[in-house]
């Protein structure tokens, strides 16, 4: 198992990369849809979209899921720890959210998204919490249950309070 260390690194590394995607895209979504008006900016938002998704996003992902698979392939003690089986269920709600953005960047592509950008500033909370609870569990190697539910209300609350907060005013809008 001596190359199980460098498989590990893989994974970690690709974890990495596949969570700077997904922290970064919802902030170019946020930032294409308050600048509708700005075509120039919107077509520079869309190009950025497109790569940080295809060339960075995806395969990060995939390179993510299929480490992990060979990690377990290689240690399958491991789906005997019911911390394994909550890690799985996150990296499943995970993938689903990247997915989203894939879908979320198409409509944006179409000018179809009706989303606003307090929409993707609080969207883009979703994968902080899955990161934080996926990594508490395999550090911990448990489920802590108060840990978790604790987490998750504080994450609602602030997508709650994003949500609700009024826009800015510029100097220029109050005149």
């Amino acid at each position: 198992m001596e190359y199980y260390t460098w498989i590990l690194t893989f994974h970690v590394m690709a974890f990495m990369s596949w969570m700077a995607m997904l922290f970064y895209l919802p902030r170019i979504f946020v930032y294409h849809t308050e600048h509708k008006n700005k075509p120039d900016y919107v077509e520079v938002a869309k190009i950025q979209e497109l790569k940080i998704y295809k060339v960075i996003g995806a395969p990060a992902m995939w390179a993510t899921v299929f480490s992990g698979a060979y990690m377990i392939y290689t240690n399958m003690e491991l789906m005997a720890q019911p911390w394994m089986h909550a890690k799985l269920l996150l990296v499943v709600l995970l993938i689903i959210y990247s997915i989203s953005l894939d879908k979320i960047r198409l409509k944006l592509n179409c000018e179809k998204c009706q989303k606003s950008g307090k929409f993707f500033r609080a969207y883009n909370e979703v994968p902080t919490i899955l990161a934080i609870l996926i990594v508490t569990y395999v550090i911990t190697k448990s489920i802590p249950v108060g840990f978790s539910i604790g987490i998750t209300l504080f994450f609602v609350f602030i997508m709650i309070m994003i949500m609700r907060a009024k826009p800015k005013t510029t100097k220029k809008e109050e005149i």
